[in-house]
């Protein structure tokens, strides 16, 4: 039996999918959330194999909720939206389902996700079938886990980013935060002209720099609002001086 959870805002919604699940005896849906927040916790208590996922949600959207989810399981987005598709099949999403959906369209997806899952428990290491997804266009905010708690760090709260192992290290105002991810997925997910690696440990707010000064040979040191010191590459002062027009 399989282990499915429902996470959409729109009760008509849930109610059609479960409609649709009803032929599919392997099927149990185990719970039905209303926003990310509630599915991000009953995911982790359930363990569910398959989560149909909204995308646009109020507090935490899909893309969110999923970013926080180490081992997220399989995902068929069911979405009034289309410019997230390209990015979900590129992901390997297991389907993506744009609404109004039809029992014709909602059973090729369901026969596809079948076949997929039985393939991976035939070959166990394969690869995970869905990785942390990047959202379409820029984000304003950044999602973390603290102390079992969900965060919501809004762009002007950023004081710079640093890279720690497996890790990156949100630094604000009001203290430092950790989330799984790498500088490479936030830079694809911040908007470049607000935000810039300018090493390859760092990235941080242009709105957050003082002043930068000279280091060593060829190198620079950024000196922020708040009074850290960042290190600057080469290829980080070149990224600075043509986003500052110098």
């Amino acid at each position: 039996m399989y282990k499915v959870i429902l996470i959409d805002d729109e009760p008509l919604a849930r109610k059609l999918i479960r409609a649709f699940l009803k032929p599919y005896t392997q099927i149990e849906v185990i719970a039905e959330c209303s926003d990310g927040f509630e599915g991000f916790k009953t995911i982790q208590e359930l363990e569910p194999d398959l989560i149909f996922l909204d995308v646009q949600m109020p507090r935490l959207n899909g893309m969110e909720m999923l970013e926080l989810i180490e081992i997220p399981p399989s995902v068929i987005f069911t979405t009034a939206f289309d410019e997230y598709a390209m990015k979900a099949f590129e992901l390997n999403a297991a389907d993506y389902l744009l609404k109004p959906i039809t029992r014709e369209r909602f059973d090729k997806a369901m026969q596809k996700w079948l076949s997929i899952t039985a393939t991976a428990q035939k070959q166990p290491d394969n690869e995970k079938l869905f990785a942390t997804p990047i959202v379409e266009g820029y984000q304003n905010r950044i999602v973390v886990k603290d102390n079992g708690m969900i965060r919501i760090i809004p762009e002007h709260d950023i004081q710079y980013v640093e890279a720690s192992d497996d890790y990156i290290k949100i630094v604000t105002p009001s203290g430092t935060y950790l989330k799984k991810s790498t500088l490479s997925h936030l830079e694809q997910t911040l908007d470049p002209l607000k935000f810039v690696r300018v090493h390859r440990s760092y990235v941080l707010p242009v709105a957050q720099l003082a002043r930068i000064e000279p280091y060593e040979k060829d190198g620079h040191i950024a000196l922020l609002q708040n009074g850290a010191k960042i290190a600057v590459s080469k290829t980080g002062m070149a990224k600075l001086k043509n986003l500052l027009g110098w």
